[in-house]
C-alpha cells in the first residue's frame, strides 16, 4: 500500500515534468547519430519509428476538425524532416563503412526495401526512386508550398477586417470580453499557423532535393570505396552499393512522401468543423453526378476489348452507391417532414377550440416592435440557422447595463404589406427606421479607407450611413483583405435596432421601470426611499426627472445617488427641469468621466459673453421652451456650433458646449436634433478635479 501510495506521489508530482523531455531527447538522438556509429540494429529500429511517426501524423491530418487543432503540426514537421536526416547521414556511415560485407551489413529495414520492395534489380530500384522523387518534389511539396505560400499572404492581409468584425460584434453586445478575446486569439493563432506551415513547406522541399543529392553521393562514394580499398570489381560494387543506396533512399523517401502528403492536407482542407470523411462524404455524394459517372463506366465495359468485369462493377458500385445516398437523404427530409406536419396539427387543434372574448384578445401596442418582409424569415427561425434572435437578446443585454434598467423585449412578427427583404422597427407603435437587407449574403462596409471595389449591390448600412456593399458570403476574405468590414445581415438588423432604441432610451423608461427600479433600491436602502413616493415626489414626476436624464445621455445606474437627490430638493421645488438639473449636478462626475474619461482636462465650447446675455433676454421674452430664439440668431448658432462641434470631432474629443445653468437646459434641447453628437453641460457641472480647457468660443 505504501509503495503505491509512492508511485501515486511520484506520478502526479513529476509527470508534468517528465511530459516535456521528448523533444529534447528527440535533438539528443539526432546529435548522436550524425557524431556516434550506430549498429544496423538500432537503425532498424529508428527507421521504423520514423516510418510510424510519418503514419501517425499523415492520419491526423485526416481525422482533425480543424487545421489549427494541429497547431503544432509546422514544429512536428521541422523535427521529423530533421530527424530523417540524421539518419540517413547514420545510414550512409553504415553503407560505405560495411557495405562489402553483404545486403544486409546496414540493417534488415534497408535489405527489405533493397531487396523485397525492388525485388533486388537496382534499375527497378533506381526508376522507382526517381518516380518517388518527382511525385514527391515536382507534384505534392511543389503544389502544397504553393498553397501554403498563398493562404499565409491572405491570411494576414485579411486580420484587419477580421479584428474590426470582433470589435464591431463586441460594442453591439453580441459578445462578451472574454469571448472577443478567444476570437483575437484565434484569429491571431491562424495567422502564426499558416505563416509557419508558409516555412515549414520549405523543409519538405528540402528534403526532397537532400535525397536526391545524398543518393548520387552514397553511390559514387559506394563504388569507390568498394573498387579502391575492398578490392570488389565494378560489376559487384555497382551492385551491392547501388542496392544498399537505393534501400537506404527508399527508406527515408516513403516517410518524406507520407510527410508532404500530411503537409498538403493540412494546408488544403477547408476550416470547417467536420473531419475529412465527412467533407468529401457529403460533397462528392451528388446523386446526378453518380448515375452519370456509373453510366459512362457501364457503356465503356461494353465495349468490345475493354475489361469488361472491372467496368461493370465499378458501373454497380457507384450506382448503388448514389441509390442509397439518395435514399438517406429522402428519409431525413420525410423525418422532416412528418415533424412539421404534426405541429401543424397540433397547433390547429389548439386554434380550433373556441374561446370567448377577453381583454387579452385586444391588441395592444408594442413597445419595441419588429416587422420583417417574408423572405427575412430564415433570420429567425433557428432551424434554418437564424441567428436574430440571439443578436437581440444580447443587444438587449448591453443597453440594460448601460442604461441601468431592463430594456423591454422585442416583439417580433412578419408582414405581408412589407417588401419580402424590408423590415422595420417602431416604438409606441410608431415608425422610427425601416431598410432593406439580403438575408443570404452580407454586407461589406467601408469604415472610411478601404483598398479597392467589390461586385455586388451598393447601399448604405442603416445604422450609421456608411457606403456599404451587399456581397456573397464566398468573397468574405477577399472584402476583409480591402479593409471593408463584413457583417451578415442579423448583424445589421441588430446593430441599427441598437442605435435606434440607444437613440430614443427615454421613451423606454415608463412608470413601470421606474417603479421596478425604486423597488430594487428599497431593498438595500430602506430609509432612503421611505417616504420618496407619494410624501415628496409623485411617480411620475420621478419618471419624468430619468427620462430627461436618459434623454440627455445620462445612465440612470446610480439610482441611490438620485435618490438622494430627489429627497434633498423635492421639498423644495417640484419643477421637474430644475430637479434634473440638480440630479445632473450630483453625477457630474459619472457624466464628465462618460465625455472624457480619466483625462484631467475638459475641452470645451463656450459662448461670448454677450452672446450668452442675448439668449438670456430671449428666454426671458418667450419662457424657457427655447422657442423665443430669435430666427436669424438661432441660425447662426446652429451654424457655428457645428463647425466647433465638427472641429472637436476632428481632434479626437467629445464635442461639449459648456454653458451657464439657466441656459444648459435650453440649449441641450435646441441642439439634441439639429447637432446630435453635441453635449451640453453647465459649469456647476465640472468637478473639482478637472480643469477646463477652452478649445473655441462662439460669438467672438
Amino acid at each position: 500500500m505504501q509503495l503505491t501510495a509512492n508511485f501515486k506521489k511520484f506520478d502526479k508530482s513529476n509527470l508534468k515534468y517528465l511530459s516535456g523531455l521528448g523533444t529534447p531527447i528527440i535533438v539528443m538522438a539526432v546529435l548522436g547519430m550524425i557524431i556516434l556509429p550506430m549498429p544496423p540494429l538500432l537503425l532498424d529500429v529508428l527507421f521504423s519509428f520514423n516510418i510510424a511517426l510519418s503514419l501517425v501524423v499523415l492520419l491526423i491530418t485526416v481525422y482533425t476538425l480543424k487545421p489549427l487543432d494541429f497547431g503544432s503540426f509546422p514544429a512536428v514537421l521541422l523535427i521529423a524532416t530533421i530527424l530523417r536526416l540524421a539518419l540517413n547521414v547514420a545510414s550512409t556511415r553504415v553503407v560505405l563503412l560495411d557495405g562489402h560485407l553483404g545486403p544486409d551489413a546496414a540493417g534488415k529495414v534497408i535489405e527489405a526495401f533493397g531487396s523485397v520492395v525492388i525485388g533486388g534489380n537496382y534499375a527497378v530500384g533506381m526508376v522507382v526512386f526517381l518516380i518517388l522523387i518527382i511525385i514527391n518534389f515536382v507534384v505534392i511539396t511543389k503544389g502544397a508550398g504553393r498553397i501554403a505560400e498563398v493562404t499565409a499572404r491572405f491570411t494576414l492581409d485579411a486580420m484587419p477586417g477580421k479584428q474590426m468584425a470582433i470589435d464591431a460584434d463586441l460594442n453591439a453586445g453580441f459578445i462578451n470580453q472574454d469571448q472577443a478575446r478567444d476570437r483575437r486569439i484565434e484569429v491571431t493563432s491562424e495567422a502564426d499557423f499558416y505563416g509557419s506551415m508558409d516555412g515549414a513547406s520549405k523543409f519538405v522541399k528540402g528534403d526532397a532535393i537532400a535525397g536526391i543529392l545524398i543518393l548520387f553521393i552514397n553511390l559514387i562514394g559506394g563504388l569507390i570505396i568498394g573498387m579502391v580499398q575492398h578490392d570488389l570489381s565494378f560489376n559487384n560494387a555497382a551492385e551491392i552499393y547501388t542496392v544498399l543506396t537505393i534501400g537506404d533512399g527508399l527508406v527515408a523517401q516513403v516517410p518524406g512522401l507520407l510527410l508532404s502528403v500530411a503537409t498538403a492536407i493540412a494546408v488544403t482542407r477547408q476550416n470547417t468543423s467536420e473531419d475529412m470523411g465527412q467533407q468529401v462524404s457529403s460533397q462528392l455524394g451528388q446523386a446526378k453526378s453518380l448515375y452519370s459517372a456509373a453510366a459512362l463506366m457501364f457503356v465503356m465495359g461494353i465495349v468490345p476489348g475493354m475489361p469488361h468485369f472491372a467496368f461493370l462493377f465499378f458501373a454497380v458500385v457507384i450506382a448503388l452507391a448514389a441509390y442509397f445516398g439518395e435514399k438517406h437523404k429522402k428519409d431525413k427530409a420525410k423525418d422532416l417532414v412528418e415533424v412539421q406536419q404534426l405541429s401543424e396539427v397540433e397547433n390547429q387543434k389548439q386554434e380550433a377550440e373556441v374561446k370567448e372574448l377577453g381583454w387579452d384578445d385586444v391588441n395592444h401596442v408594442d413597445i419595441i416592435g419588429l416587422e420583417i418582409g417574408y423572405r427575412l424569415i430564415p433570420l429567425v427561425d433557428k432551424a434554418q440557422g437564424g441567428e436574430l434572435l440571439s443578436r437581440i437578446k444580447g443587444v438587449r443585454k448591453k443597453l440594460s447595463q448601460e442604461f441601468g434598467f431592463l430594456v423591454p423585449a422585442v416583439h417580433i412578427r412578419d408582414n405581408l404589406d412589407l417588401d419580402p427583404n424590408c423590415y422595420q422597427i417602431s416604438l409606441m407603435g410608431v415608425i422610427i427606421g425601416t431598410s432593406e437587407i439580403r438575408h443570404d449574403q452580407e454586407l461589406a462596409i467601408n469604415p472610411g479607407q478601404v483598398y479597392g471595389k467589390l461586385d455586388g449591390v451598393a447601399t448604405k448600412d442603416p445604422a450609421f450611413g456608411l457606403d456599404a456593399v451587399w456581397i456573397n458570403q464566398n468573397q468574405r476574405e477577399h472584402a476583409q483583405t480591402l479593409g471593408y468590414t463584413v457583417v451578415d445581415a442579423a448583424t445589421v438588423l441588430a446593430t441599427h435596432l441598437s442605435q435606434i432604441l440607444t437613440n430614443n432610451a427615454a421613451q423606454l423608461l415608463g412608470h413601470e421601470e421606474v417603479q421596478n427600479l425604486i423597488d430594487m433600491l428599497e431593498k438595500k436602502h430602506p430609509k432612503l426611499v421611505e417616504g420618496l413616493i407619494p410624501d415628496i415626489l409623485t411617480l411620475g414626476t420621478v419618471v419624468k426627472v430619468l427620462q430627461n436624464l436618459m434623454n440627455e445621455g445620462v445612465a440612470v445606474r446610480d439610482m441611490r445617488s438620485i435618490v438622494q437627490t430627489l429627497v434633498e430638493y423635492g421639498p423644495k421645488s417640484q419643477d421637474t427641469d430644475i430637479l434634473t438639473a440638480a440630479v445632473r449636478i450630483t453625477l457630474r462626475k459619472f457624466i464628465i468621466q462618460d465625455l472624457v474619461g480619466p483625462e484631467s482636462e475638459v475641452p470645451v465650447i463656450t459662448l461670448a459673453p454677450e452672446l450668452e446675455q442675448m439668449l438670456h433676454q430671449s428666454m426671458q421674452m418667450a419662457g424657457d421652451d427655447g422657442a423665443g430664439i430669435e430666427p436669424g440668431l438661432a441660425e447662426r448658432l446652429q451654424k457655428s456650433l457645428t463647425e466647433g462641434a465638427q472641429q472637436q470631432e476632428m481632434s479626437g474629443d467629445t464635442p461639449i458646449l459648456l454653458t451657464s445653468g439657466i441656459l444648459r437646459t435650453v440649449l441641450a434641447k435646441f441642439v439634441k436634433y439639429t447637432i446630435p453628437g453635441l453635449r451640453v453641460i453647465s459649469y456647476q457641472e465640472i468637478p473639482d478635479d478637472k480643469q477646463i480647457k477652452i478649445v473655441s468660443a462662439i460669438g467672438q
